[in-house]
C-alpha cells in the first residue's frame, strides 16, 4: 500500500494506492473518488469504540473500509481545508479530534482521557488514540510541520494549533498567562510538552476561525 500526498498546503488530497486484496480504513465522508474494483464495508471498529469516538472523541460512530480486488486507488480528503501529512507509525500517536482521515488496516483507533481541563480548545476531554505498526493519513487546518524534540527538551503550543504527538512526549495543559490573559488577552489553553518525540503542529486555529465567523456573520434579530 502507498499513501501519496498531493496539492499539499491549503486544499491537500491523499491518494491511497492498493494492491489486491488490501485494505485502507477512511473517516466517515473523506472519500472523494475511486478507481479500480474495490469492496466498502462500514464498521464501528467495536461498538464501545466507536460510542468513545462519536461522544467523547468528537469523531463519527462509522468508518469507512475499502478492500482492493484488484489494483486500485482511492482519493481521501479532509473536511477542513488543509494540508494532509502521512506518519509510518511503529507504537502509539494522539490525535486531535477532527485530525484522523485513514489508517491502514492493522491500526487500533480508540481514545484516551485528555486530563481533567479541556484539552483542545472546545473540543471536549478526550483525544483520539492511534496504536499499530502501519501509515496514518492525519490532517489539519492549514498547513502542518512537525517539531522533533529531544529528551527533556521543551515546548508551548496553543492547544488550538495542536494536530498530533507521539506516546513517548509528555503533555500538561494550563491557562496561558493567568485568569485575565485567559478571559481578555485573546489565549485560552496552552499545552507543555517535553520530549523525546514529535509534536505535530497546523497554522491556524479552527476554533478560534470559527469565533471569528460567528463574530461577523450577519445577526438574527427577529424583525420581519
Amino acid at each position: 500500500m502507498e499513501f501519496k500526498v498531493e496539492f499539499k498546503g491549503s486544499y491537500a488530497i491523499l491518494f491511497a494506492h492498493l494492491d489486491p486484496g488490501e485494505t485502507v480504513i477512511g473517516e466517515s465522508g473523506a472519500m472523494v473518488s475511486i478507481s479500480g474494483n474495490v469492496d466498502i464495508k462500514t464498521t464501528t471498529g467495536g461498538v464501545f469504540k466507536a460510542l468513545k469516538r462519536a461522544f467523547l472523541g468528537g469523531e463519527h460512530i462509522f468508518l469507512n473500509k475499502y478492500t482492493a480486488k484488484n489494483k486500485s486507488t482511492i482519493l481521501f480528503a479532509p473536511r477542513l481545508p488543509g494540508d494532509i501529512d502521512v506518519i509510518d507509525l511503529n507504537g502509539t500517536v494522539f490525535l486531535q479530534s477532527t485530525s484522523y482521515l485513514a489508517s491502514e488496516e492493522n491500526i487500533d483507533l480508540d481514545t484516551k482521557f485528555g486530563g481533567f481541563k479541556t484539552f483542545f480548545s472546545g473540543e471536549g476531554f478526550f483525544l483520539l488514540k492511534l496504536s499499530g505498526i502501519g501509515k496514518v493519513a492525519i490532517s489539519s487546518f492549514g498547513a502542518i510541520f512537525k517539531i522533533t524534540l529531544q529528551p527533556v527538551e521543551k515546548l508551548t503550543v496553543d492547544t488550538g494549533h495542536v494536530v498530533a504527538f507521539d506516546e513517548t512526549v509528555k503533555y500538561s495543559v494550563r491557562t496561558f498567562g493567568g485568569i485575565k490573559s485567559t478571559i481578555f488577552g485573546g489565549e485560552g489553553l496552552v499545552v507543555d510538552f517535553e520530549g523525546p518525540g514529535n509534536v505535530y503542529i497546523q497554522t491556524r486555529n479552527y476554533p478560534d476561525y470559527v469565533k471569528w465567523i460567528k463574530s461577523i456573520a450577519p445577526k438574527d434579530t427577529g424583525s420581519r
